[in-house]
């Protein structure tokens, strides 16, 4: 599988600066190329105007052929170049006088009225010959003897045609030298506006995971490099942060992990050092059961929380009933908490916008939590209180207060407030860190007090958006 080329983020701006100038500058040639086409046509219309004007003024009220036989060169002159042509003819005869040194083909254009002066819009542009413009007017004469002529004068406009050529190649080249200087001209401010991201591409590189605790320099960086910057630097505090907590866990599963796998060994070491009834091998067997039971609790619960999906849980949110969800954890416990003389009370209403498989995870460790360090004869109560936010799930207990300075950090990763309870195999620390793994998936709160030997847990679950 081919990997994309990376383009040059420099290289195109620069191009489209270049473009764009092309583009701006072809477009403001075009305008000017067209106002000066304008003009010239305009000039050559009024000159052709000018020349029929003079030959009406010449011809009316005259004797047109004996001037034509004796001043032919007058008509000529008044031409001057081999693109120009003039013929006097009566209607639908052969011209009296036809000047046209460059044998152009004439046309038939209607001629104007003997009173009408003549105008710009009388004028009639053809497409000519070879793609240059050919004009022509006509108009009607009074030559006396002869009655009523027609004078048809034209002109290729050549000259004019080389002009707009010219100018027109002046444009595109001048616009097209001024995208390339533009295009490198760009290149190089671009290059060097692009210096402070590439100190800071480098800075980058440079922090690792020894360096974690370094931050990305925003003074005199350009503002636009600013949010760049500080979600940079934000995104290193959550590094920096889940790299010490990974090493945490770390160290508290190899010290969790240690006890068991050593009082495992130890006991089998000492088993195999001289034979023992069969009693004392059940016994053993007994007691290591207990450890490799207290493994698999440990792993099942790290494998929960390494696997736990945000999004998953999101999408599979639902609205469940904290009556029925009260009730349920409460039937479930109900042996348990009694065989340890504890009675379970459950009682609530409302709704809960939750994932029902991580809601019974939570309540389960809690209630399972309250009976390990519930006092007999006493009383557990599952709750659940509605609010205008969301609702309330509280799990209460009666037993020893718990210090306030264990408090804090009760969901935390294998803390325990009794070390005494280390070896339980019902107990690895991790029971109240998932359930505040599950309330941040859910965007819920969750808190514990402990007074007058009352130990309360709460968990919030906010309310479905609608």
């Amino acid at each position: 599988m081919s990997r994309r080329s990376h383009y040059s983020l420099t290289l195109r701006l620069a191009l489209i600066f270049a473009l764009l100038a092309f583009a701006l500058l072809a477009t403001l040639g075009v305008a000017l190329y067209r106002e000066l086409e304008r003009e010239l046509i305009m000039r050559d219309d009024a000159a052709l105007i000018s020349r029929v004007d003079q030959l009406r003024n010449l011809l009316n009220d005259s004797n047109t052929l004996d001037l034509i036989k004796t001043k032919p060169e007058l008509f000529q002159n008044m031409l001057g170049n081999h693109e120009s042509v003039l013929s006097i003819a009566a209607p639908g005869q052969k011209p009296l006088l036809l000047v046209n040194p460059g044998n152009i083909d004439l046309p038939s254009v209607p001629p104007v009225a003997k009173d009408h002066a003549l105008g710009l819009a009388d004028v009639h542009h053809l497409p000519g010959v070879n793609g240059v413009p050919f004009s022509t007017v006509a108009a009607s004469i009074d030559s006396g003897d002869l009655g009523s002529l027609q004078v048809t004068s034209g002109r290729l406009m050549t000259e004019r045609t080389a002009v707009l050529a010219s100018y027109r190649l002046s444009v595109y080249i001048l616009a097209s030298i001024a995208a390339i200087i533009l295009a490198v001209v760009g290149y190089l401010l671009v290059h060097r506006g692009l210096l402070p991201l590439r100190r800071l591409a480098r800075y980058a590189q440079g922090i690792g995971v020894g360096n974690l605790a370094e931050r990305l320099d925003s003074h005199g960086a350009p503002k636009e490099l600013l949010p760049m910057i500080d979600s940079f630097n934000t995104m290193l505090e959550r590094l920096a942060k889940g790299f010490v907590q990974l090493g945490q866990v770390s160290t508290d599963m190899a010290h969790e992990l240690r006890t068991p796998i050593n009082n495992l060994l130890g006991e089998t070491q000492v088993a195999l050092q001289q034979n023992r009834s069969i009693e004392s091998y059940q016994q053993l067997l007994a007691s290591n059961v207990e450890e490799l039971e207290r493994l698999a609790r440990m792993l099942d619960n790290m494998l929960f929380l390494a696997r736990t999906d945000p999004a998953s849980a999101l999408r599979q949110r639902q609205e469940l009933s904290a009556a029925d969800e009260v009730e349920r954890i409460a039937e479930y416990f109900e042996g348990l908490a009694g065989d340890v003389d504890i009675s379970i009370h459950a009682r609530g209403e409302g709704v809960i916008w939750a994932e029902p498989m991580l809601l019974r995870r939570a309540l389960a460790n809690l209630c399972a939590n309250a009976i390990k360090y519930g006092a007999p004869g006493t009383e557990l109560v599952i709750q659940a209180v509605p609010s205008a936010e969301g609702i309330y799930l509280r799990v209460s207990n009666q037993g020893e207060t718990i210090a306030a300075e264990h408090l804090p950090r009760l969901f935390e990763r294998f803390y325990r407030v009794d070390e005494s309870r280390e070896r339980s195999a019902q107990s690895n620390g991790l029971g109240l860190s998932i359930v505040a793994t599950i309330m941040q998936l859910h965007s819920g709160r969750y808190s514990v007090s402990s007074h007058d030997g009352v130990t309360c847990f709460e968990l919030f679950f906010p309310g479905r958006v609608a």
